[in-house]
């Protein structure tokens, strides 16, 4: 893509979250490239967007659980001199019980939610860190912060436990990269009225969802706020930090060469 303008890479662009953001990053006056399996949503996303905000918007066919799919994106990232936001949002839910998923379906749980993240955020980093400037974006979920809790939520392990790795992975990016010029979010949203919860119907039905604009508004404005973690319904955001002092408070108790009494036999 030969432009003078920021560039943005968004993956799972065809619907949802994705359309979302590509539309709201367009309009405000970056060009776009836009990934996901679909082609002809992507080339009908590309063609409104180009008309509505004249930006120079590419599509880029790919299923990031194919390796092969994956290493042309990656190498892709790699020749684009002008990305400065890379945004991993493509993603699916799988959900079932563990013992009875298909380990075809964990497996692409795991390629989509882990390693498609991984492999794009290497690629596109050294440039970023080499320019002083650009941002990586985790799309992940509030399902990120369910792993303690007693919720009626059978079947999301693979899916819970992937967001959860990438809301760790960000934290821990975010301060490797300090000082760089780069930045490191992931945003955790909850239900949000697109294909993924179902759209006007299904067993969500009659249930207040946050819009797909929403999300897209919220890690807008959650880069220029600096922020690690955007969650975009949450209003205390003090919340975050409480819940990082107890796990530091855990931490720093457990570093002991003494092993706890209540294993001790």
């Amino acid at each position: 893509m030969e432009s003078s303008r920021q560039l943005a890479l968004v993956t799972g662009a065809s619907s949802g979250i994705g359309a979302a953001l590509a539309q709201r990053l367009a309009t405000d006056g970056r060009d776009v490239l836009i990934v996901a399996r679909r082609r002809e949503r992507l080339e009908a996303l590309a063609a409104r967007l180009r008309a509505e905000t004249g930006a120079a918007v590419e599509v880029l066919v790919a299923d990031l659980t194919d390796p092969q799919q994956l290493l042309l994106v990656e190498e892709r990232i790699v020749r684009e001199e002008q990305l400065d936001l890379l945004v991993n949002n493509a993603g699916f839910a799988g959900y079932g019980p563990f013992a009875e998923i298909e380990p075809g379906v964990a497996d692409r749980l795991a390629a989509i939610h882990v390693v498609a993240p991984l492999r794009l955020t290497r690629a596109a980093l050294p440039a970023m860190i080499a320019r002083g400037h650009g941002a990586v974006v985790n799309v992940a979920s509030l399902l990120a912060l369910s792993g303690p809790l007693s919720l009626p939520m059978a079947g999301r392990a693979t899916y819970a436990g992937a967001k959860s790795f990438l809301l760790t992975f960000t934290q821990l990016l975010a301060q490797e990269l300090e000082g760089s010029g780069v930045q490191a979010m992931v945003c955790l949203p909850g239900m949000v009225e697109s294909e993924f919860h179902g759209i006007g119907g299904g067993r969500f039905a009659g249930v207040a969802l946050l819009t797909a604009e929403d999300v897209a508004q919220a890690i807008v404005a959650g880069l220029e706020l600096g922020e690690t973690v955007c969650a975009p319904t949450l209003e205390d955001a003090t919340l975050f930090e409480r819940l990082r002092e107890l796990q530091q408070a855990a931490l720093t108790a457990a570093r002991s060469t003494q092993l706890a009494a209540r294993y001790r036999q």
